[in-house]
């Protein structure tokens, strides 16, 4: 696997995320905060799309950074991401 990055930059996530035609979501459990994820179309039913500045607040109001990867080892296009809390 290639490096990972790092962000919290809100165009930097939102042009990686559509560069994979992916789109914001949250997983939202009973009792719990809503953590965002990244839907890329895979049918996960607990995934429940938002707007993009939704999507933000949530990254925001939790202290969460991106961690991302461009590509893959072999060179192709990743998916590879993550939400961290900021350090």
């Amino acid at each position: 696997m290639s490096e990972a990055m790092t962000t919290s930059n809100h165009e930097v996530i939102r042009a990686w995320i559509e560069a994979r035609d992916g789109r914001p979501a949250i997983v939202a459990a009973p009792g719990k905060a809503a953590m965002p994820r990244v839907d890329f179309g895979g049918g996960d039913e607990d995934l429940k799309p938002i707007e993009w500045e939704d999507f933000f607040k949530v990254l925001d109001d939790n202290n969460l950074m991106f961690v991302h990867q461009d590509m893959t080892s072999e060179g192709s296009t990743s998916r590879f991401n993550k939400f961290v809390p900021r350090e």
